[in-house]
Formats: structure tokens, C-alpha cells, sequence
């Protein structure tokens, strides 16, 4: 799961959004504002990873969520399997701003890297698929990495999701890249829209065919 560390969990968001009315402060009002818009995300994000904790967990292989294991969108990932007392992974970077290992991750499968290159090849070499919700550079690195290695062959095809249409079709124009021939339009195949954690489980059980017993669905993977 991929996704903003600035992204707030919305009984905070909420509180923000209150301070800032009390203090009267207008940026700070339609910041507060936009942030709290923004938190369902977090919401879905740790609701998709207790559904994907618990409907795989009988599984011979259970699928484990694996974050940045920061705060913001990774947290709420790590925290949605924690809640449902599943295990959950979290690779960390370290950063000038020190960024620590948000509480919900399993502890023996935390782990610290320094470079961003090796962290995105362990993300990669042990992934089934991807969850992208909106976030800024570091997600947008991530994401585009990894439509390169699968639209270049140079990484297996899995599913990529990206939550909140409106946002990813604001922020890039897919459909300009391939008007404009920089893309082939089969290469909008490589990712799916998704608006709830339900909709992104079924794209993940139909592709692996979950739907079957558990030990057909592990085949599969």
C-alpha cells in the first residue's frame, strides 16, 4: 500500500478542523478543511487492509499488507491488519525529518532502509499488487516505477489500483499520453480505478481467482 504520509486519520483531521474555526485563521481553515476531505482515505486504506488481512487469512499462504511503514496513508494500512489482529510489514526509510515507524506494525517484520531504490525493489520483489491512494512525490515515484518495470517486462504484471478516480485523473492526464502517442492505449490496462476497499478487494480476488477455494486461489499466485 502506497500513499501519503501527510494524509490524517479523520477524528484528527476533524479536531484540526475545529481548532482552526475557534482561532478564526482562513488558510488555516481551508487547509483544515481540505485535509478532512482527504481522511476517508485513510479510512479506506485501513479498511482495505483488515479485509485483505481477514478474508486471506485461511489461505495456506495469507497475503500480508507491506507499507512504508511511516504515518498518514501507511499507517492506516499497517493499522487495518493490527485491528483485525493480523501481521502486517513496514519498510521504513530513514529521512532528514527522522521519520519513526508508525506503532501498528508488526514489530519483527519492521524494517529500516536508507536508500529508496532498494526499498522500492523489496516493495516490488515480494508484492502481488499494488495499492496507490493520492499522495505526493515519494508515491508518485513509486507508482510510475512500477508501471515502467511491468509496461517494459521487466517486472511480473500484477494488479495496480489506484484509489479516487478524480484525483489521479486530475493530477495526470493518461489519456493525453496516449492521444499523443508517449503511451499505447493498452498500457491503460496496467492500473484499475478503485473508490472503496470492497472494490479494490474484488479486483484483487477476481485477478487471483480468491473467490475459489483457498489452496486453488494460492495456486494461482
Amino acid at each position: 500500500i502506497f500513499g501519503s504520509a501527510r494524509i490524517l486519520p479523520p477524528d484528527l483531521a476533524a479536531a484540526l478542523l475545529e481548532a482552526a474555526r475557534v482561532a478564526g485563521d482562513a488558510t488555516a481553515l481551508k487547509r483544515a478543511e481540505t485535509a478532512l476531505s482527504m481522511s476517508h482515505y485513510y479510512t479506506e486504506a485501513q479498511r482495505f487492509a483488515g479485509i485483505v488481512t481477514t478474508r486471506s487469512a485461511r489461505h495456506a499462504t495469507p497475503i500480508y499488507v507491506v507499507t512504508g511503514g511511516g504515518p498518514g496513508i501507511m499507517e492506516a494500512g499497517n493499522r487495518g491488519a493490527f485491528e483485525v489482529g493480523g501481521k502486517s510489514i513496514g519498510l521504513n526509510i530513514v529521512l532528514p525529518h527522522e521519520q519513526a515507524p508508525n506503532p501498528y506494525i508488526t514489530p519483527e517484520l519492521c524494517f529500516q532502509f536508507h536508500y529508496f531504490a532498494l526499498r522500492k525493489m523489496h516493495f516490488l520483489m515480494r508484492s502481488i499488487a499494488l495499492v496507490c491512494f493520492p499522495g505526493g512525490f515519494g508515491t508518485l515515484d513509486e507508482l510510475f516505477e512500477t508501471l515502467t518495470l511491468i509496461q517494459t517486462g521487466k517486472s511480473r504484471q500484477r494488479p495496480i489500483m489506484l484509489f479516487g478516480r478524480a484525483f489521479w485523473e486530475r493530477l495526470v492526464d493518461f489519456q493525453h499520453l496516449v492521444d499523443t502517442g508517449m503511451i499505447s492505449a493498452a498500457d491503460l490496462g496496467l492500473f484499475h480505478f478503485v473508490e472503496t476497499a470492497e472494490e479494490a478487494w474484488q479486483v484483487l480476488a477476481t485477478h487471483y481467482g480468491f473467490a475459489l477455494s483457498p489452496a486453488t486461489a494460492d495456486a494461482a499466485i
